[in-house]
This record gives C-alpha cells, sequence and structure tokens, in this order.
C-alpha cells in the first residue's frame, strides 16, 4: 500500500512544477504529516525530492528528474477510455484506476503538453443521467462490473413482473443510459443476447469460469437496435389528435421522436386553420394524457373517445379556474 502512494506521489510530482504539502495530502487521501514522511523515503531512496519552505513552499523535483515507472497496467488502460465519464467511473468503482493511468500518462509527456489533460477537463464533460432525475446507483453495479471487465460467468436473480427469475449469463457490456444502468448479456442455456436493467437484479453470483467473447459482437449496433425495438414495442396503443403548426414544432419533444416522425409522414394537408390529423402510437392512454396534456391549447384529441373525454373535463377544470 505504501509502496503504490510513494510511486503515485512521484508521478504527482513528475506531472507538475511543485505541489504543497495540503495538495499532495488531497490527492493521496493521507494526512500532511505522512507526506512529509513519505517524501523523506523518497529522498533516502535516491529520489530527489526537494522541499521549498515558507508559504509558498511545497515539494518539487529537481535535476529533471524522470521515473520509468510509468507503463499502463490493462485495467488501467481500459479505464482511461473511460476518463470522460467520472461518475460512471465512480460508480463502476474504477475512479481509482482510471486517476492511477491519468497519472502515468500525464508523467511520460513532454513538458510542452503537461498542461493538456487540465485543458481538455475545462473544456468537455459528459453529464448522462436527464434533468429532473436523482439518478441511483444499483447495489450490484460494481459486482456486475468486475465480471464484466473480467469475463467471468454470473448467477443473476432479477424482478420479472411479479416472479423473481435465475440465470446464467456471459456478461457482455454495460451500458449507461440517461440515467439507468443496463447489462448486455448472453444467456448461456440457449446463447441469445439481452438486455437487463440492473438495478432489477436482486442477486449476483460471480464465478470462477471464464467465457469466450463474440469477436463479432458489436456493442454500438446491438444497442441501438434493441433501443429501437424496445421503443417500438412498448407503444401498443393509437391515438388520432389535430395539431396546430405550433403543436407539430413541440410534438416531438413530448412523445417518441421516431413515432413522431413516422405519424408526421403519414398525415395528409394541413386544414382551412392550418391545423393536421396525426395517428399517433404511445404507450398507453394514461401516458398520453401526460404527454398531450403538455401541448396545451396547441392539440385537440379526436379519438380514443375516453381520452377526448378526459382532456374536455380537464377544459372544465381549467376554464372554472380561470373563467372568473
Amino acid at each position: 500500500m505504501r509502496a503504490a502512494r510513494l510511486i503515485r506521489m512521484v508521478l504527482l510530482l513528475q506531472s507538475r512544477p511543485s505541489m504543497t504539502a495540503a495538495e499532495l495530502a488531497r490527492e493521496l487521501e493521507v494526512s500532511e504529516r505522512t507526506v512529509t514522511r513519505d517524501a523523506q523515503a523518497l529522498s533516502e531512496a535516491g529520489v530527489p525530492v526537494y522541499a521549498d519552505r515558507g508559504r509558498a513552499g511545497g515539494y518539487r523535483l529537481i535535476g529533471g528528474y524522470r521515473t520509468r515507472l510509468t507503463g499502463l497496467a490493462r485495467s488501467e488502460a481500459e479505464a482511461l477510455f473511460l476518463s470522460g465519464v467520472p461518475g460512471a467511473l465512480r460508480e463502476m468503482g474504477l475512479e481509482d484506476t482510471a486517476s492511477a493511468a491519468r497519472l502515468k500518462v500525464s508523467a511520460a509527456l513532454l513538458p510542452s503538453l503537461k498542461d493538456a489533460p487540465r485543458t481538455a477537463a475545462q473544456r468537455f464533460h459528459l453529464d448522462a443521467p436527464a434533468w429532473f432525475k436523482e439518478p441511483e446507483t444499483p447495489d450490484l453495479l460494481p459486482t456486475v462490473a468486475d465480471a464484466v471487465w473480467d469475463d467471468r460467468i454470473v448467477t443473476a436473480r432479477y424482478h420479472r413482473g411479479d416472479t423473481e427469475v435465475e440465470r446464467r449469463l456471459e456478461p457482455y457490456a454495460l451500458v449507461l443510459k440517461a440515467g439507468t444502468w443496463y447489462l448486455c448479456a448472453r444467456v448461456t442455456e440457449h446463447a441469445s443476447f439481452r438486455v437487463y436493467r440492473i438495478d432489477r437484479f436482486t442477486a449476483v453470483a460471480v464465478g470462477e469460469e471464464r467465457f469466450t467473447r463474440d469477436e463479432e459482437f458489436d456493442l454500438p449496433a446491438f444497442w441501438e437496435e434493441r433501443a429501437a425495438q424496445f421503443a417500438r414495442s412498448i407503444l401498443r396503443t393509437e391515438v388520432v389528435v389535430r395539431l396546430s403548426g405550433e403543436g407539430v414544432r413541440r410534438l416531438a419533444h413530448t412523445a417518441d421522436p421516431q413515432a413522431v416522425r413516422e405519424a408526421l409522414a403519414a398525415a395528409g394537408d394541413p386544414d382551412e386553420r392550418g391545423r393536421v390529423t396525426v395517428t399517433l402510437p404511445v404507450e398507453s392512454e394514461e401516458v398520453a394524457h401526460t404527454q398531450l396534456t403538455a401541448l396545451g391549447p396547441e392539440v385537440e384529441v379526436l379519438s380514443p373517445a375516453a381520452l377526448r373525454k378526459r382532456f374536455t373535463e380537464d377544459a372544465a377544470r381549467l376554464a372554472e379556474l380561470y373563467g372568473s
């Protein structure tokens, strides 16, 4: 543990002109007293760590010292490619691994490129969850992530409706979609690929047995296809609406964009008031009521009759509220 910390301290000093004891303590998650002792140990081992005294003082390496301890471990190299998604790294338990990888890369850079990691971090940040949604990290995510990285077969129990099902899975990949984590896995009993929401897992046991990956498995293509299938599968009901021009513009922001595009493409010409009649696939009448309410007077529901009645009642209540 201490040896790893000493190497980390050398890499930190090698990547920056100097660092105060407080900065080193914060990066290494130790006390300033421990930093002082570690600096002394490095000096005794022949690493030229120099301590500048005074309020603006700190620690630095002298004489252009460069360590060769910058080789990336495989796990660090893999985690490095995820450095732009710090939240996801933290949730998968890979934050420390990625930090070590970034340090090693920074230490190996030429002096003229030392600021490259900082300038990139100032210019790009990925915030995956949707607005107004507090993401929750599934308790079993780190366990599943370890199995994914290590190609180990897992036995997982998960909720499916009102029942609990057990499956033996080959965990291929993780996907973070709008703050929700999914596992893309091959079911060993019939060798088919499926997608599971990790927050529905109740137990995951990681075995010692490893599986052999299908080298032709294309994660982006697989996810795009399954996501499109899922979006189509939940649109089981149709509603007929009449939209103003503004309603047409706003509809894609409230309903499924692909369903909206297809519905508008199949719609006829606008009527004399410029309104377009559209048959729109929706998940349910309840969901349609929520989505279409956001359009206010820019939409008129024509069918089904039960949904039109709900909007008629909504309009009456609004008239009562604002009529005075």
